[in-house]
């Protein structure tokens, strides 16, 4: 059976090339263009990943979001890969590797697509 990843970001442009991508790769993706709604089909659809976006409706939603799904048992161990242009946006540096932030991984945007998908088969195997 196919992995679920979750797309939570306010830039429709970039959700469709990483759905594009992620299909291609075997992927099911959803999408939410803001925390709320992202944080419903979480609850609702339970999926295996989630790529979080930081800014969205406000500049730490996502980080919002984040603490969130790690505080509701049923859902706290889902993987959560921050990809964000918050320091291209803000200049505020993130140390990626900070145990406080509550995610697997912090990547900063642009990414490549391979670099992403390793870090999906990082927390989910290989999908074929």
């Amino acid at each position: 059976m196919a992995h679920k990843i979750l797309i939570i970001d306010d830039d429709i442009d970039l959700v469709e090339v990483l759905r594009i991508v992620l299909e291609n790769h075997g992927y099911v993706v959803i999408d939410a263009q803001d925390g709320e709604r992202g944080y419903s089909l979480i609850e609702r659809e339970k999926p295996d990943l989630v790529i979080l976006d930081v800014m969205m409706r406000t500049e730490d939603e996502g980080f919002v979001i984040a603490e969130k799904i790690r505080s509701t048992p049923k859902i706290a161990d889902i993987p959560i890969i921050m990809l964000t242009a918050v320091v291209q946006q803000t200049g505020y540096q993130y140390n990626k590797d900070d145990e406080t932030l509550p995610v697997n991984e912090f990547i900063e945007k642009p990414v490549m697509p391979n670099t992403l998908l390793a870090y999906i088969e990082k927390y989910l195997g290989k999908n074929t």
